[in-house]
């Protein structure tokens, strides 16, 4: 650009080589439109044309920004080896592999106690900062232009969850201190173990963590303080949901004879808790043995018989579970079962539970027995009858089957609806596979005694 007769000329731009170029002839163009009172439009429309190049210029610098951070472009050794992307906040696991540390907070939260690179067995979760690699990286990002992603902001909560497990082991040690310790950090674990599965996965790192937890409790005394018991008792459910924890939980000698005298007293949420707390731990076969042995089936009885909505469901259900296995069946059979259940249903409380543990107790024979004189017979054939679940049909209908077998003194009783309403005959043509086959073996029962009372 230059000055020919006083009149201020424009010099095409032929290359635009850098911005700070762009910006100096921007600035001699716009300095003169200030300072002169007549400028010619070929002033503006360079003006214009300049202020167009850089916006294409920092739009190039910006699209070279996103290559440079393209997988195909950044180092191999700044991505995450879970998320393939560049590494914000560089972590060390135990094994020694680096990660960026929201996708190993990630990986551990689902459960996993594994590196995911080397499959190895965690011995602990400490997350260490990777102070070298954070560094390199930042230097690689400045040399390029780039700006390094922001670390990952966890709350405190994550960080009590993934840091180190110090902050559970400083829980865990208030357990043996001072009432008011016991109860804050009860709290505390009761909100972490329900939150966090990387903290449910922690208390099997070490073989006292548990007796810790529990050491505030006693046999013989363990609602002396209600709110404590409830918050303790509802950790072990929530520790109890991660599967390496059942085994762990149902070994310590006391953790089971705590969650039966728990199912007895304490807030009704204590109780539901406990009756939860059986129900989850007795996954495993060995377990259901144990806690049938440890006498939990009487106390859950008694709490579905009492009739708490909050608490009715979980204990039914420790009891479906429990009784999978034949020695429990016996056990809750002669600790008055059938009489409770049969109750619930004629009253129309949780029937289709009920239905199934009913079906499930029916092999033995005192359940057999009870139901006779307690009058399942015509209960089951209503439901048949006049009920709209056909899973709740196919229950009765093999409930009845199974009487049948076992007593013969019901059959009239069958024959009496069958002849009056059919109701046998209708689920044998529209039950489910399995009703239908149960229906039909009731009626080939019933034919069998027609025939041998015709004979004689």
């Amino acid at each position: 650009m230059a000055k020919t007769g006083g009149v201020l000329e424009v010099v095409p731009t032929t290359s635009v080589p850098n911005s700070a170029e762009l910006k100096k002839e921007l600035q001699r163009l716009v300095n003169a439109i200030l300072d002169g009172e007549d400028f010619s439009l070929e002033i503006t429309d360079e003006a214009i044309r300049l202020l167009t190049a850089l916006k294409e210029l920092k739009f190039e610098k910006s699209s070279d920004s996103l290559k440079l951070v393209d997988d195909t472009v950044l180092p191999d050794e700044f991505k995450c080896p879970i998320s393939r992307k560049l590494m914000a906040d560089p972590v060390v696991l135990a094994t020694g592999q680096t990660y960026d540390r929201p996708s190993i907070l990630q990986w551990l939260s689902t459960g996993h106690q594994t590196c995911p690179r080397t499959q190895q067995v965690l011995s602990h979760t400490v997350l260490t900062p990777n102070h070298l690699v954070r560094e390199i990286i930042t230097r690689w990002c400045k040399k390029h232009g780039l700006e390094l992603p922001k670390p990952f902001g966890y709350s405190d909560d994550n960080f009590v969850a993934y840091a180190d497990g110090d902050h559970l082991n400083s829980l865990l040690e208030k357990m043996c201190s001072s009432l008011s310790d016991q109860k804050e950090a009860a709290r505390e674990l009761r909100l972490l173990t329900r939150t966090m599965p990387s903290v449910r996965a922690l208390f099997g790192e070490s073989s006292d963590a548990i007796p810790k937890l529990l050491c505030p409790l006693s046999l013989g005394r363990v609602d002396s303080h209600p709110d404590l018991q409830e918050d303790l008792i509802t950790t072990i459910l929530n520790l109890s949901i991660h599967d390496n924890n059942k085994q762990l939980v149902a070994e310590n000698p006391l953790a089971i004879p705590l969650l039966i005298e728990s199912l007895k007293s304490g807030t009704i949420e204590t109780r539901s808790n406990a009756a939860a707390a059986l129900f989850t731990l007795s996954g495993p076969d060995s377990n259901k043995i144990s806690i049938g042995k440890a006498g939990a089936l009487k106390p859950l009885i008694d709490l579905l018989e009492e009739g708490h909505t909050l608490a009715m469901k979980d204990a039914a259900s420790a009891i479906f579970n429990l009784c999978i296995i034949l020695e429990n069946k016996g056990r809750a059979v002669h600790e008055g079962a059938v009489r409770v259940i049969l109750k619930k249903i004629m009253d129309g409380i949780l029937v289709d539970e009920l239905l199934a543990i009913l079906a499930m107790l029916a092999t033995h024979q005192k359940a057999v027995e009870d139901m006779k004189e307690l009058g399942a017979v015509g209960c089951l054939l209503s439901i048949i009858r006049e009920g709209s679940s056909e899973r709740n049909k196919e229950n009765c209908a093999a409930i009845l089957y199974t009487i049948c077998l076992n007593d013969r003194t019901t059959w009239r009783e069958i024959r009496d609806e069958e002849n009056a309403n059919h109701t046998i005959s209708k689920l044998a043509e529209n039950g489910t596979s399995r009703a239908r086959r149960k229906a039909n073996g009731i009626l080939e029962r019933l034919d069998r005694a027609a025939l041998l009372l015709h004979t004689a």
